[in-house]
């Protein structure tokens, strides 16, 4: 994460990953595995614990069978929806290496292996009557859980999907059954850039329709949200994507790089996924710095 904006801080959303439920080990039951786009799959476990996760969490899932050896390390996964009425979860991801591949490959009736739910999650408001979510491809997963808990709840819920082409948007359909107005854009149709995506954001905020706003998946529309957002007072939380090979705090691979050089960011597995982001204010200039700025 190391080109995040320099304009944005992140915050810690919440306490440190002790103050939630403790995440366990599972073999969880695959009981339905398919493709919905090219490249992308959605895989439907079975864990009663897993399944009563918050939104914005996610799962370290080992992507081989038991007995095989390689890929050894897990993959982390955000849940995509949570069913607690069957005990189940679902997770979408797309087949880009050699370990969404061997998952691609896996069955239903099958026994994955993981960690989980492991994270910090999105914080709905108290008083939430409309939620923008701002998602870019696979990132998209880490947002659902968090529109159909505000659906649940009687918000509104407002979608920016984005994608490369539009056989890849992810998550219409479940958009769709929750109500929310849906504004998908891509590059194929030349509807992405962060100018036309401005074009939706705004009359959301200076209408006042939406209290909160949560983006995954780019960082250009992090940076987007955070500056459209700050003029009219509403809260941006982010969730962070980054290679972990634990998902717990002890590998330390996952820090976000938003800090400095000399000074370890928070980890994404432990402080995050998800984070409050805020532009950052200009720096003040002293005499005479302003003396040589004047002279450049």
């Amino acid at each position: 994460m190391s080109d995040f904006p320099a304009g944005i801080a992140l915050t810690a959303i919440g306490e440190r990953a002790g103050a939630l439920p403790a995440p366990h080990f599972a073999a969880a039951e695959i009981t339905a595995q398919q493709e919905i786009a090219p490249e992308h799959y959605l895989m439907r476990l079975r864990d009663a614990r897993v399944a009563r996760g918050a939104p914005g969490q996610f799962v370290m899932l080992k992507p081989t069978r038991a007995a095989d050896l390689h890929p050894v390390l897990p993959r982390p996964m955000a849940v995509y929806r949570y069913l607690p009425a069957s005990n189940e979860f679902e997770i979408v991801y797309r087949v880009i290496g050699t370990g969404t591949r061997v998952m691609s490959e896996r069955a239903a009736g099958e026994i994955a292996e993981l960690v989980g739910p492991v994270g910090q999650p999105f914080r709905l408001a108290d008083a939430l009557d409309g939620l923008l979510v701002v998602g870019r491809g696979i990132g998209v997963c880490s947002l659902t859980a968090a529109a159909e808990a505000a659906a649940a709840r009687g918000a509104r819920v407002y979608a920016v999907v984005s994608a490369r082409r539009p056989d890849a948007l992810i998550g219409l359909d479940l958009f769709a059954a929750l109500g929310a107005q849906v504004f998908a854009v891509t590059d194929a149709e030349g509807t992405s850039d962060p100018a036309r995506v401005a074009e939706h954001l705004l009359p959301l905020l200076r209408l006042g329709r939406v209290q909160q706003v949560f983006v995954c998946g780019a960082n250009r529309l992090i940076e987007l949200a955070a500056r459209l957002a700050a003029p009219h007072g509403v809260e941006v939380q982010v969730s962070l994507e980054a290679h972990m090979a634990c998902g717990i705090g002890y590998c330390h691979g996952c820090s976000h790089g938003a800090v400095g050089e000399s000074e370890e960011a928070p980890l994404v597995c432990r402080e995050g996924p998800v984070f409050r982001a805020n532009r950052r204010p200009p720096p003040t200039l002293d005499g005479r710095a302003l003396q040589a700025a004047a002279h450049d």
